[in-house]
C-alpha cells in the first residue's frame, strides 16, 4: 500500500513598506536620485553591500517613487494612519511625519516676515542659493509653513495644541510652528538690515514668550477655548494704553530715582553713567513699545524698535548683557513703588505682564 503524504503550506502575501531612513532624509533634503546615490557612495555603502552604483541608483529611484506617492498623506497626516495603499508601522509613520515637517532654521529665518504668497514661493531660488539648501527642500518647507498657517489661523483654543493635533507633531516642533504662525499672523518685520544679526532661534524664543504671556490663552487670564490664539489679547492691549502716563515728567523722575537707587553699585561704570543720562530715553522706549502694540504698524516694527532704540544705544555705550539684565530687573521690580500704580492695580498687572515678556525678549536680542 502506498501512503500519500499531503503537505500544507501557509502562504502570506503582504505589501509592507520599507522606509530607508537615510534615503528618506536625502529625499526630504531635495537631493535628486543621482545626487543621493553619490552621497551614499561617499559614505561607503557600495563597499558595505558589494553593490554597483547603478544598482544603488535603481534602489534609490524605487524608494523615491514610494515617498512621492506617500507624500500626499504626509500633507494631511491623520490620513496616513487610515490609508490602505501602504502598510507602514506606527513608529515609522511618526518618524516620517516628524521629519517631513522638520525644517532648516536658516531657511525659515529667510521666510520669516514674508506673506507666504505664491509670489514669495517663486522667489525661493534666492533663499536656496543663499542657504545652500536645495530648492526642492526650500519649497517643501515653505509649503509646510503655509499649510500649517492656513489650517490653524482661525481655529479657537491653544495654537500649539491645534498644530500638534492637526499635524501629529512633537511638542517641540509644534511649539516652533506656533511661533512661526504667530510671527506670520502679526506680520512682524524681520528683514531690515539692522535685524540681520538675529537668528531664527531669537525670533522663535520671543514669539513663544508672546504666545505664552500676551495671547488669549495666557495662563492667568479668563480666556476660554472660544478664543483665537494667533494674536495678542485685546483686553491686554487696551490695558497697555494706560501706561502712556509713565512718560509724564513726574512719573519719569520718580521712576528714575527708584531704579538708580536699586542698581547702585551693580552696574559697570559705563552702563551706570549712560543710564544716569539716558534713563528717560530708555524708559520712554519701553513705554512707547507697549503703547504701540495697539497699532498694526508699531506692532509689526516691534523688533526694529527694540533693536534701534534700546539694544543699539546700550551696545554703543558699552553695556554688557549682565548690565542689561540688572537694569531691566530693577526697572520691573521698582514699578510697584510708583504712586501711579498703587491706585491702578489692574494697570500695574498689565505692566508687569508686558515687562516680563519684553525684558526676556530684549535679553534674547542682546548679543554680546
Amino acid at each position: 500500500m502506498l501512503s500519500c503524504l499531503m503537505a500544507f503550506v501557509d502562504i502570506f502575501v503582504g505589501n509592507g513598506t520599507f522606509v530607508d531612513r537615510e534615503v528618506y532624509q536625502l529625499w526630504l533634503g531635495g537631493y535628486s536620485a543621482e545626487d543621493a546615490a553619490h552621497v551614499l557612495h561617499k559614505r561607503g555603502i557600495l563597499q558595505q553591500y558589494g553593490a554597483t552604483l547603478d544598482m544603488l541608483l535603481s534602489d534609490i529611484q524605487d524608494h523615491y517613487r514610494t515617498y512621492t506617492m506617500i507624500e500626499r498623506y504626509l500633507k494631511i497626516p491623520h490620513r496616513l494612519d487610515t490609508q490602505l495603499a501602504f502598510q507602514i508601522s506606527p513608529d515609522t509613520q511618526v518618524m516620517m511625519i516628524e521629519r517631513y515637517y522638520t525644517f532648516d532654521p536658516v531657511v525659515v529665518r529667510e521666510i520669516l516676515g514674508k506673506k507666504l504668497s505664491s509670489r514669495d514661493r517663486n522667489c525661493l531660488d534666492d533663499i536656496s542659493e543663499k542657504t545652500m539648501i536645495p530648492l526642492k527642500s526650500c519649497r517643501r518647507q515653505f509649503d509646510n509653513i503655509k499649510r500649517v498657517f492656513k489650517h490653524v489661523e482661525e481655529l479657537k483654543g491653544s495654537l500649539i495644541e491645534n498644530i500638534k493635533m492637526a499635524f501629529q507633531l512633537s511638542d517641540d516642533l509644534s511649539r516652533q510652528y506656533a511661533a512661526i504662525v504667530f510671527m506670520a499672523n502679526n506680520r512682524f518685520e524681520t528683514t531690515k538690515k539692522k535685524l540681520a544679526y538675529l537668528t531664527f532661534a531669537d525670533f522663535i524664543c520671543c514669539a513663544n514668550l508672546m504666545i505664552q504671556n500676551w495671547s488669549c490663552t495666557y495662563i492667568d487670564n479668563q480666556a476660554t477655548s472660544e478664543d483665537v490664539d494667533v494674536g495678542i489679547e485685546k483686553d491686554f492691549l487696551i490695558g497697555l494704553r494706560e501706561v502712556k502716563s509713565l512718560s509724564d515728567k513726574e512719573n519719569l523722575e520718580k521712576y528714575k530715582m527708584f531704579v538708580m537707587k536699586a542698581v547702585a553699585g551693580k552696574l559697570s561704570p559705563k552702563a551706570s553713567h549712560h543710564l544716569e543720562n539716558n534713563f528717560k530715553t530708555l524708559s520712554k522706549t519701553l513705554v512707547n513699545v507697549a503703547y504701540g502694540l495697539n497699532h498694526n504698524k508699531e506692532l509689526r516694527d516691534l523688533f526694529v524698535d527694540l533693536v534701534e532704540h534700546f539694544v543699539e544705544p546700550c551696545k554703543q555705550a558699552g553695556w554688557s548683557r549682565t548690565d542689561v539684565k540688572t537694569f531691566l530687573k530693577s526697572y520691573q521690580e521698582t514699578a510697584s513703588l510708583l504712586v501711579y500704580f498703587r491706585t491702578r492695580q489692574n494697570t500695574f498687572k498689565v505692566w508687569q505682564r508686558y515687562l516680563s515678556t519684553i525684558i526676556s525678549c530684549i535679553i534674547q536680542l542682546y548679543h554680546d
